[in-house]
């Protein structure tokens, strides 16, 4: 059987994969940092209504999903259409001394934030030091 070869069929593959399409758009962009005792997330999703994204913790999987929708009209002309529409996704595993049943979310001008406690058993805490003098006068 012979099947006819499209040498930029593999690029144009890879390239749909790295930047996406309109119908299969990329992952959010996110920052993560740790700030007093919690981690933080922002990922960015300009025009993306509030009541669209969704946010859950399973195990130590966080997952955030959120959908853009067009707002024109199905009659309108396009002229451009650069903006991704569709659901995007992201996926983080966290570590065990994160405080997960504490996860807190907050979306404001376009960037959800994430708010992680560190648990309390894996915040650094101070340990005393006693020598053997002072155990002598602890016993006596």
């Amino acid at each position: 059987m012979l099947m006819r070869t499209d040498p930029f069929r593999e690029l144009d593959r890879l390239t749909e994969q790295v930047f996406g399409t309109s119908a299969r758009p990329t992952t959010m962009p996110m920052e993560a940092w740790r700030e007093d005792g919690e981690f933080v997330v922002e990922f960015d999703l300009p025009g993306v209504d509030a009541d669209t994204i969704d946010v859950d913790v399973e195990r130590n999987v966080l997952t955030v999903r959120a959908q853009r929708r067009s707002h024109r009209p199905d009659q309108a002309e396009v002229i451009a259409a650069e903006r991704p529409e569709g659901t995007f996704g992201r996926e983080l595993i966290l570590g065990d001394a994160l405080d997960t049943s504490n996860v807190s979310a907050d979306y404001a001008d376009g960037v959800l934030t994430l708010r992680i406690p560190v648990a309390e058993e894996a915040k650094p805490r101070k340990i005393s030091v006693t020598t053997k003098k002072e155990k002598k006068e602890i016993a006596a």
